[in-house]
């Protein structure tokens, strides 16, 4: 598993621009005028991963085979979205379908490009997105509410539940707030996910700047840094035109280019990265002479379910999982060295999976 991740915004705001580099594609039209984008558009890229090369190179793995991930490009937002305005329901509907979903704001001045409202602000332009999607929550928890009555005083204690959560979200909304800060227990959970409110996906803000701005961001940039930390959301700052430009070089000539204007990494692996920590997730590997693979899983899970990403009967005849650090395994040059140095541990049913585990499970078939 990966994380599929929703792109939305206003139109002109870089939404497409940022697609097509983060896929590497040209299969998202990029233009200067609102609604460019009249199919979702969808791109599937593999999780940057340096320790999978090395973990490779030390195996001599035939083949290495990254985690991978979904990128939604959705067509712009305008108001009115969720009464059917622009490219209306049709759009939220393919955000329902997502883990995350990532708001790209305009944070750059440019005259050339036109901007729907007329003006940059990116706050404005976050609350007019968030307002349309909770409208549109608000009328599917409204057309809930009858149907759901009338089994909870029939005596069904599951729409009894819904019910309850329904009610919950609905007052939130209707105060403006997004249903995310819905406070739900463990047993309410599932119900709560089979909702499928828009507005209670996690959020990623994505700042679209200049070239110029890319590296320390400017004076909007702070502003939704501020709201995003306010919110306890995930805020990254990117400039997606540079993006487009970089994802078509090579990995050296890329950090050479990304040197020249004062950047680290490209802006797709701090997005990546930040949806990882956002949704609470982790890689661990699976190393041989066949393939070294990554694996994505849930922070916390047990090794059984990490096996179950490969395959359920790895889940259900979970016997035990041979464990190597990937320090460990880097340290002491694969799973021999790790073997004979002690470093490989025989983990049961109860242990919890660690970022960068190397594991080779053992099952019942």
């Amino acid at each position: 598993m990966g994380f599929r991740c929703g792109i939305v915004g206003l139109p002109n705001v870089g939404k497409s621009t940022l697609f097509n580099a983060l896929t590497k594609t040209a299969s998202a039209q990029a233009a200067n005028y609102p609604f460019c984008t009249i199919e979702p558009n969808v791109g599937e890229v593999a999780m940057p991963e340096p320790r999978l090369d090395k973990l490779a190179a030390i195996a001599r793995s035939k083949e290495i085979i990254p985690t991978r991930m979904n990128f939604v490009d959705i067509a712009g937002l305008v108001r009115g979205a969720s009464k059917g305005e622009g490219l209306g329901n049709q759009f939220l509907a393919n955000i329902r379908e997502c883990d995350a979903v990532a708001y790209v704001l305009r944070c750059f001045e440019n005259d050339d490009i036109t901007h729907v409202e007329g003006s940059v602000d990116p706050i404005r332009d976050l609350e007019t997105v968030e307002t349309e999607l909770m409208l549109a929550d608000l009328e599917s928890l409204e057309r809930r509410v009858g149907n759901l009555e009338k089994k909870a005083k029939a005596g069904d204690k599951e729409a009894k539940l819904t019910l309850d959560l329904v009610l919950r979200a609905k007052a939130l909304l209707e105060d403006g707030k997004p249903a995310r800060l819905v406070k739900y227990s463990t047993e309410e959970r599932k119900a709560f996910e089979m909702l499928q409110l828009l507005t209670a996906l996690p959020v990623l803000y994505v700042c679209n700047v200049n070239e110029s701005d890319a590296a320390s961001g400017n004076a909007h940039t702070k502003h939704v840094e501020a709201r995003a930390k306010q919110e306890h959301a995930a805020c990254v700052i990117i400039c997606a035109q540079l993006e487009a430009e970089i994802a078509a070089l090579s990995e050296k000539e890329q950090a050479e280019f990304l040197a020249t204007v004062g950047l680290n990494e490209p802006g797709l692996i701090k997005l990546i990265h930040a949806g990882y920590d956002l949704l609470g997730l982790q890689t661990y590997f699976t190393v041989g002479p066949k393939e070294a693979r990554a694996w994505t899983i849930h922070k916390g899970w047990t090794a059984p379910q990490a096996a179950g990403v490969i395959h359920t009967d790895f889940e259900k005849g979970f016997i035990r999982a041979e464990t190597i650090s990937y320090d460990d395994f880097i340290a002491f040059n694969g799973e021999n060295g790790a073997k004979e140095a002690g470093k490989m541990r025989l983990e049961g049913k109860d242990y919890v999976v660690r970022e960068g585990d190397v594991m080779h499970f053992r099952f019942n078939a």
